[in-house]
């Protein structure tokens, strides 16, 4: 994983499906149609570039695995495919009506 600027990663999620919530971080939390799953990953105020350490952490919240998170900043893993992993890993569940 080459390291990413916090921009990039912060436009992907914001464009996928993931709301943010300011706390002390900047929480992102994943909404699957009109849910708000348990899904999140942490971005900390004023770190402009994240390294491959921080990259694993993030990539782990978001329950990816390899070089997915590459393909999500990158957008060739759309927010339809992440939720569909999602599902597949088990670790959100299909509603009826996700949007």
């Amino acid at each position: 994983m080459n390291p990413r600027k916090t921009r990039e990663i912060v436009a992907a999620l914001t464009t996928k499906g993931f709301q943010k919530h300011s706390t002390h971080h900047e929480m992102f939390w994943f909404h699957y149609g009109t849910r708000k799953t348990q899904v999140r990953t942490r971005i900390s105020h004023g770190v402009s570039e994240y390294g491959k350490r921080l990259l694993c952490r993030v990539r782990n919240q978001m329950g990816l695995v390899d070089t997915e998170l590459d393909s999500f900043i990158d957008c060739s893993l759309t927010a339809e495919g992440y939720a569909e992993l999602l599902i597949h890993r088990k670790i959100i569940t299909k509603t009826a009506n996700p949007k």
